[in-house]
């Protein structure tokens, strides 16, 4: 299955991402996509109500943020909590993620 209104390539690559983790047992397109009436620049609302995690997570992609109000708020009181080193490769930053 593919997400709605995104280019079969890149539905794939966040599906096999989220099913890297382990305790994720099931993931729920709901929202604007799930009922079609999603519109370009419509974000993608994910439910991984079995990741066993006790807090619930509000995800957002930054180029897709369009309220003005959000963007200054995320850049005047966000935290980084972790950013990849530019010359980092995706596999060495994996198993650091890992504790590997």
């Amino acid at each position: 299955m593919s997400i709605p209104g995104l280019p079969a390539e890149a539905s794939a690559l966040v599906l096999a991402e989220l099913q890297r983790e382990p305790e994720l047992r099931r993931v729920v397109l709901y929202g604007s996509r799930a009922l079609g009436r999603h519109r370009s620049g419509s974000d993608v609302d994910l439910c991984l109500d079995d990741l066993l995690l006790p807090w619930r997570f509000d995800l957002q992609l930054d180029h897709l943020i369009t309220h003005a109000g959000l963007k200054k708020h995320i850049q005047r009181a966000g935290v980084c909590l972790w950013e990849r080193e530019p010359s980092q490769p995706v596999e060495a930053a994996t198993e650091l993620d890992a504790g590997l």
